[in-house]
């Protein structure tokens, strides 16, 4: 079917372009929520990586005070994440973890 339309094989950006249209009702339906989900997820895990980012740059630059307090913001919205089923709760446990140690690392230095 999809050689009809084009010379390449479907791509999953295809799908979000809506490239590819259901026929039956309920599968337009599930199009359309899976699409909201995706931008949803797609904000929040920017927001995360956001939040860990600056994270990152306070314990370059040494800034303990500052780093513990990103380092409860960061694990709060990964907890969110991860409640929420945007990522996985091991993945948010390990990166956690790892934010967890550079600030301990940090402090001992300190």
């Amino acid at each position: 079917m999809w050689r009809a339309l084009s010379a390449r094989a479907p791509h999953s950006d295809d799908i979000h372009r809506g490239f590819f249209v259901a026929n039956i009702k309920s599968q337009i339906k599930r199009n359309r929520q899976n699409e909201k989900a995706r931008l949803r997820n797609k904000a929040v895990k920017s927001s995360l990586k956001t939040a860990v980012r600056k994270f990152r740059e306070a314990a370059d630059q040494g800034k303990v005070d500052e780093a513990v307090v990103l380092m409860r913001a960061a694990s709060r919205q990964l907890d969110k994440a991860a409640s929420k089923g945007v990522i996985h709760k091991n993945q948010a446990a390990n990166r956690k973890s790892a934010i967890a140690q550079r600030v301990a690392a940090l402090s001992a230095a300190k």
